[in-house]
């Protein structure tokens, strides 16, 4: 491929690395629904369920990429940039 194919492949490939769905981001990370499920403490059929969900808790969400070795962030955009909302920061987490 010339130069340009080849960075236009990679552009498209870092493209859909930067947005997929949890089942794919799992699997990307090298983790299976079973080992998922070890870390969280519940069974591989409640993965799979949230996998397919549309509509979640954050702080569930934020158990799931934080299983992952992730951390969740909640970004809104704007036209004239971006903020990132804080008020989820502590979600989830207990407080002593």
């Amino acid at each position: 491929m010339s130069p340009e194919s080849q960075a236009r492949a990679e552009a498209k490939a870092l493209a859909l690395l930067a947005e997929m769905p949890l089942n794919e981001l799992r699997q990307a990370r090298g983790l299976s629904q079973k080992m998922l499920a070890e870390v969280l403490h519940v069974q591989q059929p409640a993965i799979a369920k949230m996998e397919k969900r549309t509509d979640m808790y954050l702080s569930t969400l934020r158990s799931h990429i934080e299983a992952m070795g992730g951390q969740l962030e909640v970004v809104a955009r704007f036209p004239d940039g971006a903020v990132r909302i804080s008020n989820f920061a502590d979600l989830g987490k207990s407080k002593v």
